[in-house]
Protein backbone atom coordinates (compact mmCIF):
# COMPACT_ATOMS: atom_id res chain seq x y z
CA UNK A 1 0.00 0.00 0.00
CA UNK A 2 2.51 2.72 -1.14
CA UNK A 3 -0.10 4.71 -2.63
CA UNK A 4 -3.43 5.27 -1.06
CA UNK A 5 -5.60 4.17 -4.29
CA UNK A 6 -4.50 0.22 -3.85
CA UNK A 7 -5.81 -1.88 -2.60
CA UNK A 8 -6.79 -5.61 -1.76
CA UNK A 9 -9.98 -8.05 -3.22
CA UNK A 10 -12.05 -9.64 -0.11
CA UNK A 11 -10.60 -12.91 -1.21
CA UNK A 12 -6.92 -11.30 -1.10
CA UNK A 13 -7.64 -10.61 2.91
CA UNK A 14 -9.31 -13.71 3.40
CA UNK A 15 -6.46 -15.65 2.39
CA UNK A 16 -4.75 -14.39 5.34
CA UNK A 17 -6.81 -16.22 7.75
CA UNK A 18 -5.26 -19.19 10.42
CA UNK A 19 -8.25 -20.98 9.19
CA UNK A 20 -12.01 -21.25 8.43
CA UNK A 21 -13.20 -20.45 11.69
CA UNK A 22 -11.49 -16.83 11.91
CA UNK A 23 -12.43 -16.01 8.21
CA UNK A 24 -15.88 -17.00 9.24
CA UNK A 25 -15.40 -14.60 12.00
CA UNK A 26 -13.49 -11.76 10.12
CA UNK A 27 -15.86 -11.60 7.46
CA UNK A 28 -18.75 -10.46 10.06
CA UNK A 29 -16.29 -7.43 10.93
CA UNK A 30 -15.92 -6.55 7.74
CA UNK A 31 -18.32 -3.70 7.72
CA UNK A 32 -18.47 -0.18 9.63
CA UNK A 33 -20.59 -0.93 12.35
CA UNK A 34 -18.37 -2.09 15.08
CA UNK A 35 -15.02 0.17 13.57
CA UNK A 36 -14.57 3.91 14.95
CA UNK A 37 -11.65 5.75 14.43
CA UNK A 38 -10.58 3.53 11.70
CA UNK A 39 -7.64 5.34 9.47
CA UNK A 40 -4.55 4.82 7.32
CA UNK A 41 -1.63 6.10 6.12
CA UNK A 42 0.56 6.03 2.68
CA UNK A 43 3.42 4.38 5.05
CA UNK A 44 1.37 0.86 4.62
CA UNK A 45 -0.44 1.47 7.98
CA UNK A 46 -4.09 0.43 8.88
CA UNK A 47 -5.52 0.88 12.03
CA UNK A 48 -9.01 1.02 13.83
CA UNK A 49 -11.02 0.33 17.03
CA UNK A 50 -13.34 -2.63 17.37
CA UNK A 51 -16.41 -3.02 19.43
CA UNK A 52 -16.23 -5.92 21.13
CA UNK A 53 -17.89 -7.39 24.73
CA UNK A 54 -15.84 -5.15 26.87
CA UNK A 55 -16.26 -1.85 28.11
CA UNK A 56 -12.86 -0.41 26.23
CA UNK A 57 -13.13 -1.31 22.19
CA UNK A 58 -9.93 -3.82 20.89
CA UNK A 59 -6.98 -1.70 19.63
CA UNK A 60 -5.76 -2.98 16.09
CA UNK A 61 -3.20 -2.05 14.12
CA UNK A 62 -1.94 -3.52 10.29
CA UNK A 63 1.51 -2.91 9.18
CA UNK A 64 0.75 -4.01 5.04
CA UNK A 65 4.10 -2.95 4.46
CA UNK A 66 6.75 -5.26 6.36
CA UNK A 67 9.19 -6.67 4.28
CA UNK A 68 8.04 -10.48 5.77
CA UNK A 69 4.23 -9.60 4.81
CA UNK A 70 1.62 -8.39 6.50
CA UNK A 71 1.84 -7.80 10.97
CA UNK A 72 -0.02 -7.66 13.51
CA UNK A 73 -1.27 -5.96 16.56
CA UNK A 74 -4.25 -6.40 18.21
CA UNK A 75 -5.71 -5.99 22.32
CA UNK A 76 -7.63 -9.16 22.01
CA UNK A 77 -6.52 -11.62 23.81
CA UNK A 78 -6.83 -14.43 20.80
CA UNK A 79 -3.81 -16.39 19.88
CA UNK A 80 -4.36 -16.65 16.35
CA UNK A 81 -2.03 -14.35 13.63
CA UNK A 82 -4.04 -12.47 12.20
CA UNK A 83 -7.09 -12.66 14.57
CA UNK A 84 -10.44 -12.17 13.73
CA UNK A 85 -10.39 -8.57 14.09
CA UNK A 86 -7.46 -7.81 12.01
CA UNK A 87 -9.07 -9.76 9.40
CA UNK A 88 -12.09 -7.72 9.49
CA UNK A 89 -9.87 -4.52 9.62
CA UNK A 90 -8.22 -5.22 6.68
CA UNK A 91 -12.02 -6.19 5.05
CA UNK A 92 -12.60 -2.78 5.80
CA UNK A 93 -9.94 -1.07 4.30
CA UNK A 94 -10.54 -3.08 1.22
CA UNK A 95 -14.15 -1.86 0.60
CA UNK A 96 -14.86 1.79 0.06
CA UNK A 97 -12.24 4.95 0.12
CA UNK A 98 -14.57 6.22 3.10
CA UNK A 99 -14.53 3.60 5.14
CA UNK A 100 -10.58 4.19 6.02
CA UNK A 101 -10.09 7.57 5.29
CA UNK A 102 -6.05 8.72 5.17
CA UNK A 103 -5.43 10.20 8.94
CA UNK A 104 -2.25 10.33 11.21
CA UNK A 105 -2.12 7.33 12.92
CA UNK A 106 -3.18 7.53 16.81
CA UNK A 107 -0.09 7.31 19.48
CA UNK A 108 -0.71 3.58 20.49
CA UNK A 109 -0.17 2.65 16.62
CA UNK A 110 2.41 5.05 16.29
CA UNK A 111 4.71 3.26 19.05
CA UNK A 112 3.55 -0.03 18.28
CA UNK A 113 5.28 0.89 14.94
CA UNK A 114 7.84 2.31 15.86
CA UNK A 115 8.22 -0.25 18.40
CA UNK A 116 8.24 -2.73 15.86
CA UNK A 117 10.73 -1.26 13.45
CA UNK A 118 13.26 -0.91 16.07
CA UNK A 119 12.86 -4.40 16.90
CA UNK A 120 13.53 -5.39 13.40
CA UNK A 121 16.57 -3.02 12.90
CA UNK A 122 18.34 -4.68 15.88
CA UNK A 123 17.47 -8.57 14.87
CA UNK A 124 19.04 -7.71 11.93
CA UNK A 125 22.06 -5.99 13.19
CA UNK A 126 22.48 -8.89 15.72
CA UNK A 127 22.29 -11.24 13.06
CA UNK A 128 25.00 -10.00 11.24
CA UNK A 129 26.98 -9.62 14.29
CA UNK A 130 26.38 -13.49 14.67
CA UNK A 131 27.59 -14.17 10.93
CA UNK A 132 30.38 -12.25 11.38
CA UNK A 133 31.31 -14.00 14.81
CA UNK A 134 30.79 -17.83 12.70
CA UNK A 135 33.22 -16.60 9.95
CA UNK A 136 35.58 -14.93 12.58
CA UNK A 137 36.73 -18.84 13.92
CA UNK A 138 36.11 -21.30 10.94
CA UNK A 139 38.13 -23.93 12.36
CA UNK A 140 35.96 -23.84 15.42
CA UNK A 141 33.03 -24.37 12.92
CA UNK A 142 34.81 -26.92 11.04
CA UNK A 143 35.54 -28.91 14.20
CA UNK A 144 31.47 -28.63 14.79
CA UNK A 145 30.17 -29.49 11.78
CA UNK A 146 32.75 -32.53 11.93
CA UNK A 147 31.33 -33.99 15.27
CA UNK A 148 27.60 -33.18 14.21
CA UNK A 149 28.34 -35.42 10.63
CA UNK A 150 29.90 -38.60 12.83
CA UNK A 151 26.87 -38.54 14.81
CA UNK A 152 24.83 -38.67 12.01
CA UNK A 153 26.80 -41.17 10.64
CA UNK A 154 26.28 -43.04 13.55
CA UNK A 155 22.35 -42.81 13.76
CA UNK A 156 22.49 -43.77 10.04
CA UNK A 157 24.22 -46.93 10.57
CA UNK A 158 21.81 -47.99 13.67
CA UNK A 159 18.80 -47.31 11.39
CA UNK A 160 20.36 -49.52 8.57
CA UNK A 161 20.62 -52.46 11.18
CA UNK A 162 17.29 -51.77 12.32
CA UNK A 163 15.81 -51.64 8.52
CA UNK A 164 17.46 -55.33 8.31
CA UNK A 165 15.86 -56.32 11.24
CA UNK A 166 12.46 -55.16 9.98
CA UNK A 167 12.81 -57.03 6.75
CA UNK A 168 14.66 -59.98 7.95
CA UNK A 169 11.61 -60.70 11.00
CA UNK A 170 9.04 -59.95 7.86
CA UNK A 171 6.85 -57.07 7.57
CA UNK A 172 4.33 -58.53 10.05
CA UNK A 173 6.13 -57.89 12.89
CA UNK A 174 5.56 -54.21 12.39
CA UNK A 175 2.25 -54.19 13.24
CA UNK A 176 2.77 -56.27 15.92
CA UNK A 177 5.40 -54.38 16.97
CA UNK A 178 2.90 -51.01 17.35
CA UNK A 179 4.46 -47.13 17.35
CA UNK A 180 6.50 -47.65 20.34
CA UNK A 181 8.91 -49.06 18.37
CA UNK A 182 9.19 -46.48 15.91
CA UNK A 183 8.98 -43.44 18.44
CA UNK A 184 11.57 -44.86 20.31
CA UNK A 185 14.12 -45.35 16.71
CA UNK A 186 13.06 -42.08 16.01
CA UNK A 187 14.51 -40.30 19.55
CA UNK A 188 17.60 -42.48 18.50
CA UNK A 189 17.57 -40.47 15.53
CA UNK A 190 17.07 -37.07 16.94
CA UNK A 191 20.10 -37.81 19.48
CA UNK A 192 22.04 -38.84 16.61
CA UNK A 193 21.37 -34.76 15.18
CA UNK A 194 19.27 -36.16 12.22
CA UNK A 195 15.87 -34.38 12.89
CA UNK A 196 15.67 -35.19 9.04
CA UNK A 197 15.52 -39.22 9.43
CA UNK A 198 13.54 -38.98 12.21
CA UNK A 199 11.04 -37.07 10.87
CA UNK A 200 10.47 -40.45 8.46
CA UNK A 201 11.25 -42.98 10.94
CA UNK A 202 7.83 -41.47 12.92
CA UNK A 203 5.91 -41.64 9.54
CA UNK A 204 6.89 -44.88 9.11
CA UNK A 205 5.16 -45.97 12.45
CA UNK A 206 1.92 -44.41 11.05
CA UNK A 207 1.96 -46.80 7.79
CA UNK A 208 0.88 -50.60 9.45
CA UNK A 209 -2.60 -49.20 10.58
CA UNK A 210 -3.34 -46.92 7.68
CA UNK A 211 -5.70 -49.32 6.18
CA UNK A 212 -5.44 -51.92 3.37
CA UNK A 213 -2.14 -52.20 1.10
CA UNK A 214 -0.23 -51.03 4.34
CA UNK A 215 2.22 -53.56 3.67
CA UNK A 216 3.05 -52.49 0.12
CA UNK A 217 3.42 -48.50 1.35
CA UNK A 218 5.59 -49.30 4.35
CA UNK A 219 8.25 -51.23 1.68
CA UNK A 220 7.94 -48.37 -0.04
CA UNK A 221 8.82 -46.05 2.86
CA UNK A 222 11.67 -48.62 4.15
CA UNK A 223 13.29 -48.76 0.60
CA UNK A 224 13.43 -44.63 0.57
CA UNK A 225 14.41 -44.45 3.95
CA UNK A 226 17.16 -47.26 3.09
CA UNK A 227 17.99 -44.90 0.14
CA UNK A 228 18.46 -41.71 2.06
CA UNK A 229 20.71 -43.73 4.48
CA UNK A 230 23.21 -44.88 1.51
CA UNK A 231 23.28 -41.21 0.77
CA UNK A 232 24.91 -40.26 3.40
CA UNK A 233 26.84 -42.71 4.31
CA UNK A 234 28.42 -42.26 0.28
CA UNK A 235 28.35 -38.42 0.02
CA UNK A 236 31.03 -37.91 -1.04
CA UNK A 237 30.82 -39.98 -4.38
CA UNK A 238 27.35 -37.96 -5.10
CA UNK A 239 27.14 -35.18 -7.78
CA UNK A 240 27.12 -31.80 -5.65
CA UNK A 241 23.65 -31.31 -6.04
CA UNK A 242 22.02 -34.22 -5.16
CA UNK A 243 24.67 -34.43 -1.77
CA UNK A 244 23.25 -30.92 -0.77
CA UNK A 245 19.81 -32.16 -1.23
CA UNK A 246 20.38 -35.18 1.18
CA UNK A 247 21.63 -33.27 3.65
CA UNK A 248 18.94 -31.20 3.57
CA UNK A 249 16.75 -34.22 3.65
CA UNK A 250 18.93 -35.45 6.74
CA UNK A 251 17.90 -32.44 8.33
CA UNK A 252 21.16 -30.60 8.46
CA UNK A 253 20.85 -26.90 8.59
CA UNK A 254 21.69 -24.92 5.10
CA UNK A 255 22.12 -21.11 4.40
CA UNK A 256 20.06 -19.43 1.27
CA UNK A 257 23.45 -19.07 -0.46
CA UNK A 258 21.68 -18.25 -4.03
CA UNK A 259 22.55 -14.86 -5.22
CA UNK A 260 19.54 -12.40 -5.03
CA UNK A 261 16.95 -12.62 -7.40
CA UNK A 262 14.51 -9.35 -7.60
CA UNK A 263 11.65 -9.86 -9.68
CA UNK A 264 7.63 -8.89 -9.13
CA UNK A 265 6.70 -12.17 -7.02
CA UNK A 266 3.10 -13.68 -7.39
CA UNK A 267 1.69 -15.42 -4.19
CA UNK A 268 0.81 -18.18 -5.53
CA UNK A 269 -0.37 -20.43 -2.96
CA UNK A 270 -0.39 -20.56 1.07
CA UNK A 271 -1.19 -22.94 3.29
CA UNK A 272 -0.42 -24.83 6.86
CA UNK A 273 0.51 -28.15 7.92
CA UNK A 274 0.92 -28.76 11.66
CA UNK A 275 2.64 -31.65 14.09
CA UNK A 276 2.20 -31.80 17.48
CA UNK A 277 5.48 -29.68 17.59
CA UNK A 278 4.98 -27.07 14.98
CA UNK A 279 3.12 -25.65 12.53
CA UNK A 280 5.02 -25.25 9.23
CA UNK A 281 3.76 -22.45 6.74
CA UNK A 282 4.44 -23.07 3.20
CA UNK A 283 4.24 -20.14 0.52
CA UNK A 284 4.25 -20.82 -3.18
CA UNK A 285 5.93 -17.71 -5.66
CA UNK A 286 6.13 -17.25 -9.20
CA UNK A 287 8.24 -14.38 -10.72
CA UNK A 288 6.52 -13.07 -13.48
CA UNK A 289 10.15 -12.26 -15.44
CA UNK A 290 12.14 -14.69 -14.41
CA UNK A 291 9.70 -17.46 -14.16
CA UNK A 292 11.47 -19.52 -11.60
CA UNK A 293 9.22 -21.03 -8.76
CA UNK A 294 10.10 -20.27 -4.96
CA UNK A 295 8.94 -22.21 -2.13
CA UNK A 296 9.16 -20.03 1.11
CA UNK A 297 8.67 -21.54 4.62
CA UNK A 298 8.14 -20.05 8.17
CA UNK A 299 7.68 -22.18 11.33
CA UNK A 300 5.21 -21.65 14.61
CA UNK A 301 4.81 -23.57 17.85
CA UNK A 302 2.52 -26.14 17.99
CA UNK A 303 -0.92 -24.45 18.04
CA UNK A 304 0.39 -20.79 16.78
CA UNK A 305 0.55 -19.79 13.28
CA UNK A 306 4.04 -18.70 11.72
CA UNK A 307 4.87 -14.94 11.35
CA UNK A 308 5.23 -14.53 8.04
CA UNK A 309 1.98 -14.44 5.47
CA UNK A 310 1.35 -13.13 1.75
CA UNK A 311 -1.82 -12.69 0.20
CA UNK A 312 -2.92 -15.24 -2.28
CA UNK A 313 -3.02 -13.37 -5.65
CA UNK A 314 -1.04 -10.27 -5.17
CA UNK A 315 2.44 -9.68 -6.09
CA UNK A 316 5.36 -8.04 -4.34
CA UNK A 317 8.35 -6.36 -5.60
CA UNK A 318 11.05 -8.54 -3.39
CA UNK A 319 14.09 -10.45 -3.79
CA UNK A 320 14.48 -13.92 -3.18
CA UNK A 321 17.37 -16.78 -2.49
CA UNK A 322 17.23 -19.79 -2.91
CA UNK A 323 18.94 -22.99 -0.35
CA UNK A 324 20.94 -25.56 -2.03
CA UNK A 325 19.49 -28.92 -3.16
CA UNK A 326 18.03 -30.49 -6.03
CA UNK A 327 15.47 -28.28 -8.36
CA UNK A 328 17.10 -25.15 -6.09
CA UNK A 329 13.06 -24.15 -5.01
CA UNK A 330 12.96 -23.29 -1.73
CA UNK A 331 13.91 -19.57 -0.99
CA UNK A 332 14.61 -17.06 1.74
CA UNK A 333 12.42 -13.58 1.35
CA UNK A 334 15.11 -11.04 1.10
CA UNK A 335 14.67 -6.90 0.40
CA UNK A 336 11.04 -5.92 -0.51
CA UNK A 337 10.82 -3.18 -2.35
CA UNK A 338 7.03 -2.13 -1.76
CA UNK A 339 4.20 -3.82 -0.37
CA UNK A 340 2.05 -6.56 -2.39
CA UNK A 341 0.08 -5.03 -4.72
CA UNK A 342 -2.57 -6.71 -7.37
CA UNK A 343 -1.39 -7.52 -10.48
CA UNK A 344 -2.42 -9.47 -13.60
CA UNK A 345 -0.04 -11.95 -14.45
CA UNK A 346 -0.56 -15.41 -13.83
CA UNK A 347 1.62 -18.40 -14.33
CA UNK A 348 1.99 -19.97 -17.24
CA UNK A 349 0.18 -23.35 -17.93
CA UNK A 350 1.04 -27.60 -19.05
CA UNK A 351 -0.81 -30.33 -19.50
CA UNK A 352 -1.68 -33.04 -17.23
CA UNK A 353 0.89 -34.81 -19.25
CA UNK A 354 3.48 -32.86 -18.98
CA UNK A 355 2.88 -32.23 -15.20
CA UNK A 356 3.33 -35.65 -14.66
CA UNK A 357 6.29 -35.80 -16.64
CA UNK A 358 7.75 -33.11 -14.74
CA UNK A 359 7.68 -34.88 -11.65
CA UNK A 360 8.99 -37.64 -12.76
CA UNK A 361 12.56 -35.67 -13.81
CA UNK A 362 12.29 -33.83 -10.73
CA UNK A 363 12.62 -37.21 -8.63
CA UNK A 364 16.57 -37.60 -10.35
CA UNK A 365 17.57 -34.52 -8.57
CA UNK A 366 15.75 -35.60 -5.16
CA UNK A 367 14.41 -38.78 -4.96
CA UNK A 368 12.58 -38.66 -1.59
CA UNK A 369 10.46 -35.23 -3.30
CA UNK A 370 6.62 -36.04 -2.77
CA UNK A 371 5.53 -33.41 -5.42
CA UNK A 372 6.33 -30.28 -7.65
CA UNK A 373 5.01 -27.59 -8.10
CA UNK A 374 2.78 -27.15 -11.35
CA UNK A 375 0.04 -25.25 -12.91
CA UNK A 376 -2.21 -27.06 -15.15
CA UNK A 377 -4.21 -24.90 -17.93
CA UNK A 378 -7.63 -25.55 -19.06
CA UNK A 379 -8.60 -28.47 -17.26
CA UNK A 380 -11.98 -29.43 -16.46
CA UNK A 381 -12.90 -31.16 -12.28
CA UNK A 382 -14.33 -34.66 -13.33
CA UNK A 383 -15.86 -37.43 -11.05
CA UNK A 384 -14.04 -40.33 -11.54
CA UNK A 385 -15.79 -43.31 -9.96
CA UNK A 386 -15.95 -42.44 -6.13
CA UNK A 387 -13.03 -39.53 -6.72
CA UNK A 388 -12.17 -37.13 -8.70
CA UNK A 389 -9.40 -36.20 -11.38
CA UNK A 390 -8.71 -32.78 -13.73
CA UNK A 391 -8.76 -33.68 -17.27
CA UNK A 392 -7.48 -31.48 -20.11
CA UNK A 393 -10.00 -30.03 -22.31
CA UNK A 394 -8.36 -29.92 -25.17
CA UNK A 395 -6.75 -33.87 -24.78
CA UNK A 396 -7.58 -37.40 -23.30
CA UNK A 397 -5.30 -36.98 -20.29
CA UNK A 398 -6.25 -36.46 -16.70
CA UNK A 399 -4.91 -36.64 -12.93
CA UNK A 400 -6.32 -38.23 -10.25
CA UNK A 401 -6.95 -36.01 -6.93
CA UNK A 402 -4.99 -36.78 -4.66
CA UNK A 403 -6.57 -38.39 -1.16
CA UNK A 404 -6.34 -35.65 0.71
CA UNK A 405 -7.69 -32.78 -1.46
CA UNK A 406 -10.77 -35.02 -1.86
CA UNK A 407 -12.48 -34.53 1.36
CA UNK A 408 -11.18 -30.14 1.21
CA UNK A 409 -13.43 -27.52 1.28
CA UNK A 410 -11.43 -26.27 -1.54
CA UNK A 411 -12.61 -29.10 -3.87
CA UNK A 412 -16.35 -27.88 -4.08
CA UNK A 413 -15.18 -24.64 -4.41
CA UNK A 414 -12.78 -25.67 -7.45
CA UNK A 415 -16.07 -27.30 -9.16
CA UNK A 416 -18.27 -24.49 -8.72
CA UNK A 417 -15.47 -21.72 -10.11
CA UNK A 418 -14.99 -24.60 -12.91
CA UNK A 419 -18.63 -25.14 -13.56
CA UNK A 420 -17.87 -27.84 -15.97
CA UNK A 421 -15.52 -25.09 -18.50
CA UNK A 422 -11.90 -25.16 -18.37
CA UNK A 423 -9.76 -23.27 -15.51
CA UNK A 424 -6.42 -22.73 -14.96
CA UNK A 425 -5.44 -24.68 -11.53
CA UNK A 426 -1.83 -24.19 -9.84
CA UNK A 427 -1.17 -27.07 -7.11
CA UNK A 428 1.49 -29.72 -6.14
CA UNK A 429 1.90 -32.91 -8.21
CA UNK A 430 3.31 -36.00 -7.15
CA UNK A 431 2.64 -39.61 -6.69
CA UNK A 432 -0.46 -39.73 -4.42
CA UNK A 433 -1.74 -37.23 -7.48
CA UNK A 434 -2.39 -33.60 -7.91
CA UNK A 435 -3.36 -31.16 -5.11
CA UNK A 436 -5.37 -28.15 -6.05
CA UNK A 437 -4.08 -24.86 -3.70
CA UNK A 438 -4.94 -21.84 -6.19
CA UNK A 439 -7.66 -21.63 -9.44
CA UNK A 440 -8.16 -19.07 -12.17
CA UNK A 441 -11.07 -18.66 -14.28
CA UNK A 442 -10.25 -19.11 -17.84
CA UNK A 443 -10.81 -15.91 -18.98
CA UNK A 444 -10.26 -12.49 -16.15
CA UNK A 445 -10.73 -12.98 -12.86
CA UNK A 446 -9.19 -13.14 -9.51
CA UNK A 447 -7.07 -16.01 -7.76
CA UNK A 448 -9.46 -18.50 -6.10
CA UNK A 449 -7.79 -20.11 -2.59
CA UNK A 450 -8.37 -23.73 -2.27
CA UNK A 451 -6.69 -24.75 0.69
Amino acid sequence: MTQQGVRWSAEQVLALAPDAASRKAGSKLGAAGPWSEAGSCDEGTVWGLCKGSGSKPYQTVVDIADATGPAYKCSCPSRKFPCKHALGLLLLWAGEDAAVPAGSPPDWATQWMEGRRKRTEEKRAADASGAASASADPEAARRRAERRAERVTAGATELEQRLADLLRGGLASAEQAGYRLWEETAARMVDAQAPGLAARVRELGAIPGSGPGWPVRLLEECALLHLLDQGWLRREQLPDGLAATVRSRIGLPGTADGPPLRDHWLVLAQYDTADARLTTRRIWLHGADSRRTALLLSYGAAGRAPELALPVGLALDAEVSTYPGGGRQRASLGAQFAPPAPTPVRPPGMTTAEAAAHYGTALRGDPWLNSVPVTLDRVIPTPAGDSWQLADADGDTALPLAPSARSRPGLWRLIALSGGAPVKVFGECGHRGFTPLTAWPDGEGEAVRLC
